[in-house]
């Protein structure tokens, strides 16, 4: 952090180095433009400043600051968002969570914990392995998201098949409201309290609503089994059936990940190679766990559907070594693509399990429509599909072009009857294709309930809700003072 004092006339950076510190404030713009955007970084702004507060009173004094003087703010966690969530588009002041970094407290006979919302994803599971407990979503990016972001974005992950996502495995959270002012909600493990279920409004609401400065989680305990199958096809076509039939076969696997021949040829490229053939279409990452009886025939049973619909190879893992390798393999998928395309935009869509094959046709349509090739690498056993259009930014006319295939490859989940978004949220990268399944009334209807927590909408501001249509008014914070 940096040691300089503070140089600036600047009144509202003075007061905010009073509340947090002379040492953790920046405000110069070449300290800034580390947060001019997140995962997504089609677009980039800079912050007013950038505060670590290290404790919710922290944060809640530098909340009722700004709501007292109407400086536009948003809290950011480890900047891996896809979406732009943490994209400060009006020169916020940014709240960054990640010196809150605490395991505060470990309840393994009621299965919980309490952290705070810079506490990395992976380190919960690995705080609690060894007494046989872990932390169930687990996004692609759980070696440094932190659990207040998967908050926010209600995150999933390969394992959310069987397990759920975020809001599935929340018991409580410390809030801080736009105010400044502290809320407390659930946290005893109450599975069913009345009234409103707060919880599952703040989980998901892209930081709209309240900064989260405490969080309580259920803890699961280790599965007494678990093995895992690697299928290549030949034909998209056939991996997708196969995946339609596993579950229609009352088989529910702990995960069930689908990989195209683009995707399989970057994650080859990249960190973790495994061996995959160069030439398949598809292949399946299939993991079933449970109690030891009955997962042998559930396997069985999986590599009867795989063989009846044209399987080049099905192996199971032969040890947990094998088993990390082609998980890892899996892990890198995302970043892989840096290893075949200067630059890529992750798309987030659900659909459907059984219109799999119409819309990946679909989407490789698109693909040739738009001269950019477009790899597929998702979650397949709950329809959670990942475009990843990869392009050149350098190249005039690309990035608006990627841009648009990956609108329409939302509109065409939309169109099947899913989501433009499943586990990344929507913060500015989708909020315009929110009209794709929601009306302007609907959308009316949720700015209302923002309004009542941050009515001011001084809390991250221009995220989520799409540019107001005839029917829908929506306050934007007033010019920066």
């Amino acid at each position: 952090m940096r040691k300089r004092p503070i140089a600036t006339n600047d009144p509202h950076i003075q007061a905010l180095a009073r509340i947090v510190g002379e040492q953790a404030i920046l405000y110069r713009k070449e300290d800034l433009m580390a947060y001019d955007c997140d995962g997504f970084t089609v677009h980039r702004h800079l912050p007013r400043a950038v505060v670590f507060p290290n404790s919710t009173e922290q944060v809640a004094a530098v909340v009722k600051y700004c709501h007292e003087h109407d400086l536009p703010f948003l809290a950011r966690g480890a900047g891996t968002g896809l979406s732009g969530g943490a994209i400060p588009l009006n020169g916020e002041v940014v709240i960054s969570l990640t010196r809150m970094k605490r395991l505060l407290h470990v309840d393994l006979e009621n299965r919980r914990a309490v952290v705070e919302p810079g506490f990395v994803n992976l380190k919960l599971t690995n705080s609690v392995a060894h007494r046989g407990y872990y932390y169930a979503p687990d996004p692609s990016s759980q070696y440094c998201c932190t659990i207040g972001g998967n908050v926010a974005e209600n995150a999933g992950g390969a394992h959310c098949l069987k397990y759920g996502v975020t809001t599935n495995h929340i018991l409580g959270l410390e809030v801080v409201l736009p105010n400044g002012e502290v809320i407390e909600i659930g946290g005893n493990g109450v599975p069913d309290p009345p009234g409103y279920d707060l919880l599952g409004l703040l989980t998901g609401s892209e930081g709209t609503l309240g900064i989260v400065t405490k969080i309580t989680v259920r803890l699961l305990k280790n599965p007494e089994a678990k093995q895992t199958v690697l299928a290549y096809f030949d034909e998209v076509e056939d991996a997708s059936q196969t995946v339609s039939d596993i579950i229609s076969a009352g088989i529910v696997p702990a995960a069930l990940e689908m990989m195209d021949q683009t995707a399989i040829e970057a994650v080859e490229a990249a960190a973790f190679p495994v061996g995959h053939p160069k030439d398949i279409a598809a292949l399946l990452l299939i993991e079933v766990d449970g109690i030891s009886a009955g997962i042998d025939e559930q396997i069985n049973d999986i590599l009867t559907i795989c063989r009846r619909h044209h399987v080049r190879e099905v192996k199971v893992a032969q040890s947990e070594e094998e088993r990390a390798r082609w998980w890892a393999n899996r892990k890198t998928g995302f970043g892989a693509m840096g290893a075949i395309s200067p630059d890529y935009l992750v798309q987030d869509g659900v659909i459907p399990r059984s219109r799999l094959p119409e819309v990946l046709r679909e989407i490789a349509d698109i693909s040739r429509k738009y001269g950019l090739r477009i790899a597929n690498i998702f979650h397949a056993g709950d329809g959670n599909l990942h475009p990843l259009v990869l392009f050149d930014a350098s190249k005039p006319g690309e990035t608006e072009r990627a841009l648009a295939a990956g609108s329409e490859c939302l509109k065409a989940c939309a169109a099947v009857g899913g989501s433009i978004t499943g586990e990344h949220g929507v913060g500015i990268e989708k909020k315009e294709e929110m009209r794709f399944i929601f009306t302007d009334e609907e959308i009316l209807a949720q700015t209302a309930i923002r309004d009542v927590f941050n009515p001011k909408n001084l809390l991250n501001a221009g995220k989520l809700f799409p540019t107001p249509g005839r029917c829908v008014e929506t306050k934007m914070p007033s010019t920066v003072k």
